[in-house]
């Protein structure tokens, strides 16, 4: 591996651990809801709370699930696994154990390729191993109630186990990292191809998608350091800083005489800093054994082949799909990262060109959506509208600060009306009937005549102005184009 140096000689060494909530309908042991959002402790029984004599059930569509992302995290499948208990107490696993998988996971032997972007704006592959793809379940969610939102400082906690017992995969890469930006391009990636395997929603602000980095630093060319972990990072803004502070940390440390002591920190992004949480666990603390209650899960490679055959066209694939076509890297990563696809698609299916739809979703209907809080989901716009707004524009039936106020009309009326029907029920066509205009460009020209000798003598920035008496006559509506070629020929 290349040898990336962090800081005055020394490396930056990082593997991460991404846990996906996965969108089954029940969960992992039981047949409680997954819905989010719901009252506290509504969707629990007590299979999920531990209750005495309760016995759990696998999820067969997590487990397919499961091996569909190991696969498109480019793993193998193993073809006889099963589960074990991993024992701890904390008030948020009512039965004290967590179900999880320990030394045969489903899923292992997998890579994951990130594109970095240089300094000098050129791309660079970097491929980070994937140790492991486990199944297990989800914690309950504790409420520390007090001034700082966190156990320290509280003046009591509470505990909602709605999020117990949800399926949940833990990704584990093998430390290949060395910068923070390959930690960040490598999450935002997984994030991707989670989404586009269907499997999870991805939604880091919902808890659905969450990342602890294993953070350590040493001298180029020692072995490696010890290492700390910091949980629960939920941006990707966030990994990155956290990477650059604690690998700083870790160096003054060092360099001071001190050393680093295994443990589990909490990144503040208030402070934007590390502090520690408690000191790590080691693998034998958790006394891992077979779950009793459990049978093995066997995949046969029948099955396998019948899961890969429901692969997606993955976010690397589409990407190349788009530079084809075209679209630029930067709107391609947007396109594919903002859940834009399924719109771009149908909008290039109905004609529309490539480029321009790359550039309408990344730019004016992003702008749009974020004004109003809406996703492009519930705005009713469709990639067909796109399409129709695009050759309306095309056509000359509307300037693009007329297309825009058309945009702004059909999410407004959440896609009942598509753009011919916005623009004409609200006046926005353009004027480019060539006898209409040049009645208009006739008119300013008379009332301008400075300005029009100021152009005959040779300023032709001038125009611009007769231009915008024009639009001012029109409410904006003038064809620039057809405007630019009367005032010329007016003027003479």
């Amino acid at each position: 591996m290349t040898v990336v140096e962090f800081r005055d000689g020394w490396e930056l060494v990082v593997g991460l651990e991404v846990h996906v909530e996965l969108a089954t309908n029940t969960k992992m042991w039981c047949g409680c809801s997954t819905v989010f959002g719901g009252d506290p402790n509504t969707n629990v029984c007590p299979v999920c709370t531990g209750q005495p004599g309760a016995l759990p059930v696998v999820n067969d569509q997590a487990v397919r699930d499961a091996a569909l992302l190991g696969m498109a995290l480019n793993g193998e499948v193993e073809e006889h696994c099963w589960f074990h208990r991993k024992n701890y107490f904390y008030p948020d696993m009512a039965k004290n154990y967590q179900i999880s998988q320990y030394d045969v996971p489903l899923i292992h032997d997998g890579y994951l390729d990130v594109e970095v972007e240089l300094e000098d704006g050129t791309l660079d592959t970097r491929r980070v191993g994937i140790e492991r793809l486990h199944m297990e379940e989800d914690t309950g969610k504790s409420l520390h109630v007090g001034d700082t939102g966190r156990l320290h400082g509280a003046d009591r906690s509470l505990i909602d186990y709605n999020r117990c017992g949800i399926p949940l995969l833990e990704v584990v890469s093998h430390p290949d990292i060395r910068d923070a930006e390959t930690a960040q391009g490598y999450l935002r990636e997984l994030q991707a191809i989670v989404r586009a395997t269907g499997v999870s929603d991805a939604r880091m602000d919902q808890g659905s998608i969450r990342c602890d980095a294993n953070v350590s630093v040493r001298r180029i060319g020692d072995d490696l350091g010890t290492r700390t972990e910091i949980k629960n990072l939920n941006s990707v803004r966030s990994l990155g800083r956290a990477i650059v502070y604690e690998a700083d940390r870790q160096i003054a440390v060092l360099e001071d005489g001190g050393t680093i002591r295994m443990e589990t920190r909490h990144w503040d992004e208030s402070k934007g800093v590390t502090e520690t949480l408690r000191v790590k666990e080691s693998v034998t603390d958790y006394r891992y054994f077979p779950d009793p209650d459990l049978v093995g899960v066997v995949s046969p490679p029948e099955w396998v082949e019948e899961i890969r055959a429901l692969m997606p066209e993955l976010p690397a694939a589409i990407r190349a799909r788009l530079s084809e076509a075209g679209v630029p890297m930067a709107q391609a990563i947007t396109l594919v990262s903002g859940e834009l696809m399924p719109w771009f698609d149908e909008a290039v299916a109905a004609g529309a060109d490539a480029q321009a739809v790359a550039n309408w979703l990344t730019g004016d209907v992003a702008g749009q959506l974020s004004t109003e809080g809406l996703t492009l989901e519930d705005s009713g716009l469709t990639g067909t509208h796109l399409a129709e707004l695009i050759a309306l524009v095309d056509d000359g039936t509307l300037s693009t600060k007329l297309a825009k106020e058309v945009l702004a009309g059909v999410i407004e009326e959440r896609g009942a009306k598509g753009p011919a029907a916005v623009a004409e029920d609200r006046g926005l066509q353009q004027v480019s009937d060539e006898g209409e205009l040049r009645a208009i460009v006739e008119q300013v020209v008379a009332t301008n005549a400075a300005t029009v000798e100021d152009i005959r003598a040779g300023n032709n920035k001038a125009i611009g102005a007769l231009v915008g008496q024009v639009m001012k006559a029109t409410k904006g509506q003038a064809d620039p184009r057809k405007t630019n070629e009367l005032l010329r020929e007016v003027i003479g």
